[in-house]
């Protein structure tokens, strides 16, 4: 128990570091208690559930920060709490998915771009590891930025999909369509798509639908939320990658990108540099295959010295074994 106690103070420190995003913390959470307190009182048990999962999600960057020694940017800490609070308040305590129609595409557009954010800190936090020697090249490291982000948004289609099939749920949006083409009509069976314009109505079982067209099953929801996903993973690998190109020229990027929380001790000499990400040092190996000196690096791991001289982590010493370069 002292140790849970423990974890809990460190966590309401980080949460007061920030003053701004203390005070937004602190707003986001007292309307979610007096949602979940009118929830309660009107026999709305989901609303009360989503409002008890919000505040758990709050705690979740603090979290983090405590356990795995890992900084956030005020910035990237409140874009996640305004993030939680419009996708699980917003969009569904309030029905915001329904009423706006935008608001699940702009979600997922924001999604993809903080996620693109995460996976160029993971890059970072590779470039640290004590086990491997690891060297990415500004295009590489946006490169794996825009994959991880990427993956989580079909990771998340899955999971949406899965919902719907297991729980009956309706995740997965559906779309009224006009018109139609499917093999499936094709009264000669010989895989010819077989378009049908013009749909006003359906009737299912003998029952008209009401919906003035075809019912899309999810098929195009999915699509779109994809393609912003993709619209949002793109914008931010761009910025990353120009941000690791000008050696962390500029302050934007490093608002949004986590990084790992060294103390000056750790550091050691790094020949006066500073890392543009703020991802404390890459430590070179040695010729015993451990971790030599500390020094600067202008990124996500490379030297400086290597992209003084146009290639992406080449050194001295890059042919040892376990050391990959990109």
């Amino acid at each position: 128990m002292g140790r849970v106690r423990e974890r809990a103070l460190a966590m309401v420190r980080v949460m007061r570091r920030n003053k701004g995003a203390f005070a937004l913390y602190v707003v986001l959470r007292l309307v979610v208690v007096a949602c979940a307190v009118g929830a309660i009182a009107f026999g709305n048990y989901e609303a009360f559930f989503l409002c008890l999962l919000t505040l758990v999600l709050f705690l979740v960057p603090p979290f983090i920060e405590v356990n795995f020694s890992i900084t956030i940017p005020e910035t990237l800490e409140v874009v996640i709490a305004l993030f939680i609070f419009a996708a699980e308040i917003l969009g569904e305590v309030f029905h915001f998915y329904t009423i706006f129609p935008f608001w699940d595409t702009l979600l997922h557009t924001f999604n993809g771009f903080l996620a693109a954010a995460i996976g160029l800190a993971l890059v970072s936090i590779l470039n640290r590891s004590d086990r491997i020697a690891f060297f990415l090249s500004p295009f590489f490291c946006a490169v794996v930025a825009f994959c991880f982000s990427m993956t989580i948004g079909v990771l998340w289609e899955f999971f949406e999909f899965g919902m719907d099939q297991v729980f009956g749920l309706d995740m997965q949006k559906d779309t009224v369509v006009s018109a139609i083409s499917s093999v499936l009509l094709d009264p000669e069976g010989l895989q010819r798509p077989f378009r049908i314009d013009g749909i006003g109505s359906v009737t299912v079982n003998g029952q008209d639908l009401g919906l003035g067209g075809y019912l899309d099953i999810g098929l195009i929801d999915t699509m779109e939320d994809l393609f912003v996903n993709f619209v949002g993973a793109l914008a931010f690998s761009v910025i990353g990658y120009r941000y690791l190109k000008s050696k962390g020229e500029g302050t934007f990027a490093r608002r949004f990108v986590p990084v790992l929380s060294v103390s000056d001790e750790d550091l050691g000499t790094r020949d006066g540099r500073d890392d543009p990400c703020e991802a404390g040092v890459f430590r070179e190996p040695n010729a015993s295959g451990g971790r030599g000196g500390a020094r600067g690096v202008d990124g996500l791991g490379a030297s400086a010295d290597a992209r003084e001289s146009g290639v992406a982590g080449e050194s001295a010493d890059s042919d040892e074994p376990g050391t990959l370069t990109v």
